[in-house]
C-alpha cells in the first residue's frame, strides 16, 4: 500500500515516513495539478500540514496558523478527489473541546477561542473529501525527539522543570508508538469519522509533571508562571494553559488497544525503566 503525506518533514510525519516504507511526500508549494500527478498509485493519502502551534501568535503569525492548514487541506482536499485515492486522514486537535469539561467525540460544545475557531474551519475543509475519512484530533505527543515533550525534556533532565502554574489544568497525550498504531488500526479497518488520538487516561499537569521528574529521578520545583508564560506566547499561551480531558471513546468502541495507555508505561518505553 502506498501512502502520501503532506507535512512529512514534520515531528509526527518522520515518524510515519519510518513507520510507511513506499511513501510519497507532498509539498506545501505543490499546484493542485501536481498533487494529483504524485497521488497516482497513491491508496492513502495522510494530512499533517500546518505551521507550529506552540508560537508566539501575533497577528502575522495567526494568519500563517490559518493558511498553512486551512488553504493547504482545501487544495490537498480538491486534488484527492480528481484522484483515485481511497483513504484520507486529516490531523485536527482536541483544542476544539471547551476547557474544563470531560469530552469525547460526542461532545457538541466548542471553546470559542481561536484555536477552536481554527479547529472547526480546519475539519470543515477536511470533510469535504468524498473519500473515506478520519479526521484525527491529536492531545500532547510524547516522543523524546520532537514535539512540546521532546522540546522540554532537556530543561527536565537538567533539574529545571516544574509544573505550568499550579498544575490543575488536565492534560490528554498519546505515546508516539501508540499514535502510530492508531493511523494503522484505521487504515487498515477503513474507519471513518472522528477519533480523539489520546490515551485513556488524562491527568493534572501536576501528575504529568512529577511522573516525569520521577522517570528521570529530577526534582520538578521550578513552576512555569502563567504571567511569564503569557508574555512569551501572547494569545498562543492557551496551547499551555488549557486543561482539555479528553477521552478516545470512538477508538475504544472500535476495538483498538492501547500499548500505552497510562503515563508510567509511556514514560518507561520512551526513558527506559532507571529503577
Amino acid at each position: 500500500m502506498k501512502v502520501a503525506i503532506s507535512g512529512a518533514s514534520g515531528f509526527i510525519g518522520s515518524h510515519l515516513r519510518e513507520r510507511f516504507k513506499d511513501f510519497t511526500v507532498l509539498d506545501r508549494g505543490d499546484s493542485e495539478e501536481e498533487i494529483v500527478k504524485k497521488l497516482k498509485g497513491v491508496a492513502v493519502v495522510i494530512n499533517l500540514s500546518g505551521a507550529p502551534i506552540v508560537q508566539k501568535w501575533t497577528p502575522e503569525y495567526k494568519e500563517l496558523l490559518i493558511s498553512s492548514r486551512i488553504d493547504t487541506t482545501k487544495k490537498l482536499v480538491n486534488a484527492i478527489n480528481k484522484s483515485g485515492v481511497s483513504q484520507f486522514i486529516s490531523a485536527s486537535a482536541i483544542g476544539i473541546y471547551p476547557n474544563n469539561k470531560p469530552c469525547d467525540e460526542e461532545c457538541d460544545e466548542i471553546a470559542g477561542d481561536f484555536l477552536s475557531d481554527l479547529v472547526v474551519k480546519w475539519e470543515h475543509e477536511a470533510k469535504k473529501c468524498k473519500k473515506s475519512t478520519a479526521i484525527f484530533r491529536f492531545g500532547v505527543v510524547l516522543a523524546t525527539d520532537g514535539g512540546a515533550f521532546g522540546t522540554m525534556l532537556p530543561t527536565f533532565k537538567m533539574g529545571l522543570g516544574g509544573t505550568v502554574g499550579n498544575g490543575s489544568m488536565m492534560t490528554s497525550w498519546i505515546d508516539i508508538e501508540d499514535l502510530l498504531r492508531i493511523y494503522e488500526f484505521v487504515i487498515q479497518n477503513r474507519l471513518e469519522g472522528i477519533y480523539n488520538v489520546v490515551s485513556p487516561k488524562p491527568i493534572t499537569n501536576f501528575a504529568y509533571t512529577k511522573a516525569i521528574g520521577k522517570a528521570l529521578f529530577r526534582p520538578t520545583f521550578f513552576p512555569l508562571s502563567i504571567i511569564v508564560a503569557k508574555m512569551l506566547f501572547g494569545e498562543g499561551v492557551i496551547v499551555l494553559t488549557g486543561s482539555k480531558e479528553i477521552y478516545p471513546k470512538a477508538l475504544l468502541d472500535a476495538g483498538f488497544k492501547f500499548k500505552y495507555p497510562d503515563i508510567h508505561s509511556s514514560l518507561t518505553h520512551l526513558l527506559g525503566d532507571r529503577r
